[in-house]
C-alpha cells in the first residue's frame, strides 16, 4: 500500500539515573558542535557509533561511493518486495475469507514495528550497524518464510509482524548509516536518492505480483524476492565487515572486553547500562538481603523490556477494537471490546508511571522531546501518516471493485501520490542544500495537502489531486526529518530517527484503526442495505472476499450495490482524513527556524570521510 517516504525508525534509551544527574537538564544539542555536546564515545553505548566513525576514517572515496550504490540496490530490492507484498495482501486475506482483516493485521504490525525498532536503535548504537543490518535481514527472512508457508490468517498475521519489523528495521538502519556517512547539508540528497527505486517498483511491482498471482501463487513471489534481497544485501555486509577489520587493525576500535559468551550475555541482558554502585556501598553501610534484591532489581537494565511491552500493549489494545467491534457479539457493549480498551489505557498509564518513577533506564528517550523541534517534527510525521492511512488503507480494494481496475493498474494508481513524492524528493533535497531553510517550505506545503485531499472527497479518482498530495507529503516528510536530525548531535541521530519513526508508526496505526472502524462497522450494513433482495443473504460472504465482490460485471445489480456501499464508506474515510490535516499547522509552527547550511560547519572534519 502507498505510504509517504521515510517510514523507517529506530531508538535508544536514556542512560541511568546516576548519569542523568550529571547532565545539565537544560542542555540542548546541536549538529555542528558534536564534539562539545555528545557523550564520551568511550562509553559502552557509543561503541556502535564509534565503529562507524572508525570505518569512515579508514575508507576511501571509492569505498564511500560504492557503499552508496550498494545501499541503493538493497533499497531497490526491498521496495520491490514491499510493492509485490502490498499488491498481493488483499488476495491473501481473501484466500482465508478474511478480507476485512486487512487493516487489523496492519495495525498490530505497524505498532510493534514502531516500538521494537527503538530497541534495535540501542542495539546498533552498542553493537554496530552491521549487526543490526544482519538482524533485520533475519527478521525479514522469518516473515517471508512464514508467509510462503502459511495455511491460515493467524499465521499470515504473525508473518506480517516479522516482515514489517524487519522491513522497517532494514530501512531504518540504512537511513542511520546514510546519516553516519553524510554531512547535514547533503544528507537529504542521499536519503531521497535511496527512495528513487520506488519510481520503478511502483510500476514493476504490481505487474510482477499479478504474474505470480495468475501464473504461480503468492508463496513463490515471497520466496523469490527473499532470495534476491539476501543476495543483494551480502555485499553491504562484506563492505562493513572489511573496513571494520581494517579499523581494528589500526587500533581505532576498542578491543574485545575479554568476557566469555555467557558473561557477555549477562552483561547485555542485565547490566546493559553499566553497573551502578548500590546505595549501601556508596555509604559504606551494610544492607539486608531484601534491600539488596530490591535495589538490584531497580538498577538492572531489563527495565526497558517492560517499558517496550507496556507501550506496545497499550497502543495495540486501544486501536484494535475499532476494527474488531463489528464481529463482537454486542458491538461496543461487548465485554471483550471494553476490556481491550480499558487494558490499553491502563497499559499506557502504567508505561508513563513506570518510565517516570521506577525505570532507572528508560525505554523511551523523553529528554529529546523537550526539544521543541524534535517534538514538532515527530508530530508532523504522525499527522501525515494518520491523515493518509485513514483513506489509503482500503483504497487499493476500492479501485479494483469500484473502477474495475486490475491488480497492476490499481496499484499504479494507489502508488501515484507516493510516486510524486519520490520523484520530487531529490529536487526538494537540492533546494534544501542551496537554501538551507526547512520550516517555512514545510508550512507552505500544508495548504497544498489540504487542497489535494479535499478534492478526493468529490472525485475519489486519481488525477491532479494525487500530484498535489504527493508533492506536499514529500515536502513535509523531507523537511521534518531533516529538521529533526538538525536538532540533535551525531551521537543521537539514531535515537532521533527512532522517535520520528515511532510517531509515524503510531500515526499510521491510528489511521488504520479509524479506517478499519469505518470499514467493518459501516460496509457490512451498507451491503445488506443496497444488495437486491435475492442476494441479501450473501452480504457476509461478499464482505469477506474481494473476489466475490468482483465476481459480477459492472452494471450487474449485485456489483452496483457493492460499488454504492464502497462509495459511501470511502467518502467518509476521506472526509475524516481531510478534517485532521489542519493539525499539521500547529506541529510545524513549533519548529525552530533552522538553516542547515549554518549548522554544517566543522561536521565533516569531525566525522572522517563523509559526503
Amino acid at each position: 500500500m502507498a505510504s509517504p517516504p521515510g517510514v523507517f525508525l529506530t531508538g535508544a534509551v536514556r542512560h541511568g539515573k546516576a548519569r542523568r544527574r550529571r547532565q545539565n537538564p537544560a542542555h540542548e544539542v546541536h549538529v555542528g558542535a558534536d564534539a562539545k555536546s555528545e557523550p564520551d564515545n568511550s562509553s559502552t553505548h557509543a561503541q556502535g557509533v564509534k565503529r562507524v566513525e572508525a570505518i569512515t576514517a579508514v575508507w576511501s572515496k571509492k569505498a564511500l561511493w560504492s557503499t552508496f550504490v550498494l545501499l541503493w540496490l538493497v533499497s531497490f530490492v526491498a521496495a520491490m518486495l514491499g510493492s509485490v507484498e502490498g499488491a498481493l495482501s488483499p488476495y491473501i486475506t481473501s484466500s482465508f475469507d478474511e478480507h476485512g482483516l486487512l487493516a487489523v493485521i496492519s495495525i498490530a504490525a505497524r505498532i510493534i514495528g514502531g516500538v521494537v525498532t527503538l530497541s534495535i536503535g540501542k542495539i546498533i548504537d552498542i553493537r554496530g550497524r552491521m549487526e543490526g543490518f544482519v538482524g533485520a535481514l533475519l527478521l525479514i527472512t522469518v516473515g517471508m518464510v512464514m508467509k510462503a508457508t502459511c495455511q491460515n490468517v493467524e499465521t499470515y498475521a504473525a508473518a506480517q509482524v516479522f516482515y514489517w519489523v524487519g522491513n522497517v528495521a532494514l530501512g531504518f538502519i540504512i537511513e542511520v548509516f546514510v546519516a553516519d556517512i553524510t554531512s547535514l547539508r547533503n544528507r537529504m540528497i542521499i536519503f531521497t536518492i535511496n527512495s528513487t527505486p520506488n519510481l520503478c517498483t511502483t510500476f514493476a511491482g504490481p505487474v510482477i505480483a499479478e504474474l505470480f498471482y495468475y501464473r504461480a501463487n503468492f508463496r513463490w513471489a515471497f520466496a523469490a524476492f527473499l532470495i534476491i534481497l539476501l543476495v543483494f544485501s551480502a555485499p553491504v555486509v562484506g563492505v562493513l565487515w572489511f573496513h571494520e577489520r581494517k579499523a581494528k587493525k589500526l587500533g581505532l576500535i576498542r578491543p574485545k572486553s575479554g568476557r566469555s559468551r555467557l558473561e557477555s550475555a549477562k552483561f547485555y541482558i542485565i547490566d546493559f547500562d553499566g553497573k551502578f554502585a548500590p546505595p549501601w556501598e556508596r555509604a559504606g553501610a551494610p544492607a539486608s538481603l531484601v534491600m539488596q534484591v530490591a535495589v538490584r532489581c531497580q538498577d538492572a537494565n531489563v527495565t526497558p523490556v517492560l517499558g517496550a511491552i507496556l507501550i506496545t500493549a497499550g497502543f495495540t489494545l486501544i486501536t484494535l477494537p475499532f476494527s474488531l467491534v463489528s464481529s463482537a457479539t454486542h458491538s461496543w457493549e461487548s465485554a471483550s471490546i471494553i476490556v481491550m480498551i480499558v487494558m490499553g489505557v491502563v497499559s499506557l498509564v502504567a508505561f508513563l508511571v513506570w518510565e517516570k518513577y521506577f525505570a532507572p533506564v528508560q525505554f523511551f528517550p523523553f529528554e529529546l522531546l523537550k526539544n521543541r523541534t524534535v517534538l514538532g517534527a515527530a508530530m508532523t510525521y504522525f499527522f501525515v501518516f494518520l491523515t493518509t492511512f485513514v483513506w489509503d488503507a482500503y483504497y487499493g480494494s476500492y479501485l479494483q471493485v469500484v473502477n474495475g481496475l486490475s491488480i497492476s493498474i490499481s496499484n499504479y494508481v494507489l502508488n501515484a501520490y507516493s510516486l510524486t513524492s519520490y520523484f520530487t524528493g531529490p529536487f526538494i533535497a537540492l533546494f534544501i542544500r542551496y537554501n538551507g531553510h526547512v520550516k517555512w517550505p514545510a508550512m507552505a506545503a500544508i495548504p497544498i495537502y489540504v487542497l489535494g485531499t479535499a478534492l478526493i472527497i468529490h472525485f475519489r479518482v486519481p488525477g491532479p489531486t494525487w500530484v498535489l498530495v504527493g508533492f506536499s507529503t514529500g515536502m513535509l516528510t523531507t523537511m521534518s526529518q531533516l529538521a529533526l536530525m538538525a536538532s540533535v548531535g551525531h551521537q543521537n541521530v539514531a535515537v532521533a530517527i527512532a522517535i520520528y519513526g515511532l510517531f509515524g508508526a503510531v500515526g499510521s496505526s491510528i489511521g488504520y484503526a479509524i479506517a478499519g472502524g469505518i470499514w467493518t462497522n459501516i460496509l457490512p450494513s451498507k451491503l445488506a442495505e443496497f444488495l437486491p433482495d435475492y442476494a441479501k443473504d450473501q452480504a457476509a460472504s461478499i464482505y469477506g472476499d474481494i473476489t466475490l465482490q468482483m465476481a459480477e460485471p459492472i452494471g450487474n445489480p449485485i456489483r452496483d450495490a457493492v460499488i454504492e456501499a464502497y462509495g459511501v464508506v470511502m467518502r467518509l474515510m476521506v472526509i475524516v482524513g481531510a478534517s485532521l490535516i489542519p493539525l499539521l499547522i500547529a506541529a510545524v509552527l513549533i519548529w525552530k527556524n533552522i538553516n542547515v547550511k549554518k549548522l554544517e560547519s566543522g561536521e565533516k572534519r569531525a566525522r572522517g570521510n563523509v559526503f
